[in-house]
């Protein structure tokens, strides 16, 4: 049996969907009630007691990451799932975490610390180094109603992957987890796209202007973010504008066995 956790985030959903009609898989959220094309179990990384009962015959786990907190928010939520995994005997743990040049991220240490208890278990493991969203950098970019992309992403340039790109690669190696064991791989994007990329995508009218990140972070502060969420965003544009993210090739075009998406696509989408 496989299990899929964070069923209702944007990945998770993604994951599922192409799960769909499969008699061997369930999905794991803190929603149980809303209708579903796959059976559904209570699995709320918050409230342990859930987990222990939530893995039970479970063959195979593909655990994404419940990244929105915290450090120890999410180090002590991933510790409590691998924990309660190896307990109820799960075989295999499929691993979201973070690609390896997010190492300069604020949100990095709890996808290097998962790994690591990861690689301490009993269990067989595989983690896939996401690579960031393109619909996240067409977030940060998105263009204002008087034709302006505000950004504090300087000349940097991000190797950006298409959500649906990371679905399809989470599906593959979970479906297929026995022949990817003991496997690490890096899931970044064939193409590094920046602030300039992006206002050509969307049309000559729309122009780039990159901003400082003293005035991003109080924009971000003022539009009622979360405290945590403030640094995450900064130092994501900061790293990208360093020229940290930028980096592109790794082993998605050989998980999905075609060409990525466009990920200009779908960050202007």
């Amino acid at each position: 049996m496989i299990l899929v956790t964070g069923a209702n985030g944007a990945l998770g959903t993604l994951i599922a969907e192409r799960l769909a009609g499969r008699d061997d898989t369930v999905l794991g959220t803190r929603s149980p009630q809303q209708p579903r094309r796959l059976p559904v179990r209570h699995i709320d990384f918050d409230e342990p007691g859930t987990l222990s009962k939530g893995f039970e015959g479970v063959d195979v786990l593909l655990l994404i990451s419940a990244g929105y907190g915290e450090d120890d928010t999410v180090m002590a939520r991933h510790g409590a799932a691998v924990d309660a995994a190896e307990k109820a005997g799960v075989g295999h743990v499929v691993y979201t975490s973070l690609t390896a040049d997010g190492d300069h991220l604020p949100y990095a240490l709890p996808h290097r610390w998962t790994e690591r208890r990861l690689q301490e278990t009993t269990m067989n493991w595989t983690i896939l180094r996401n690579g960031l969203y393109a619909e996240l950098l067409g977030g940060l970019a998105a263009p204002t109603a008087d034709g302006r992309i505000v950004a504090p992403l300087g000349e940097g340039r991000l190797a950006a992957v298409a959500r649906a790109d990371l679905a399809d690669a989470a599906v593959r190696v979970t479906t297929e987890a026995p022949a990817h064991a003991g496997r690490i791989y890096e899931l970044v994007g064939e193409q590094a796209v920046g602030g300039a990329d992006l206002a050509r995508t969307h049309g000559p009218h729309i122009t780039y202007e990159p901003e400082t990140l003293a005035r991003a972070r109080a924009r971000v502060a003022a539009s009622g973010a979360e405290p945590f969420q403030v640094p995450m965003l900064v130092g994501t544009c900061s790293a990208i504008a360093a020229g940290f993210m930028s980096r592109t090739g790794g082993d998605l075009r050989q998980l999905l066995g075609r060409a990525p998406r466009s990920a200009l696509a779908a960050a202007c989408a």
